[in-house]
């Protein structure tokens, strides 16, 4: 799938939050637990998603723009692939998804 308005509510926030600098609803789409790897940089809770969205995305002017979204094997997993543009990362890659209660529970960036 690639229309963004078929994806869940909390991955169309994280798309649209950030290419509107949103931080508040950027953060919010996230579960107070929520854990985001990337690329090895580990962030916990709307805290360390806050640093991260500080530091790595919408800090830095980041747009995401959608290529492909497909259902993961578990159930509330999507992979995501995304071209990314801004003042920092630019290029394309997947993000891995886990939604609990409409949420993001976890998202892993390789």
């Amino acid at each position: 799938m690639t229309d963004i308005q078929q994806l869940p509510e909390a991955l169309r926030i994280f798309i649209d939050a950030t290419n509107a600098g949103d931080s508040e609803a950027f953060v919010a789409a996230f579960s107070p637990d929520a854990h985001l790897n990337d690329w090895g940089h580990e962030f916990h809770g709307r805290s360390g998603v806050a640093q991260w969205n500080r530091s790595d995305n919408i800090g830095v002017q980041a747009h995401f723009d959608l290529v492909s979204a497909a259902p993961g094997p578990q159930d509330g997993t999507y992979r995501l692939t995304l071209k990314v543009s801004g003042n920092g990362y630019n290029g394309t890659g997947p993000m891995v998804f886990e939604l609990r209660d409409g949420l993001i529970a976890s998202l892993r960036i390789s």
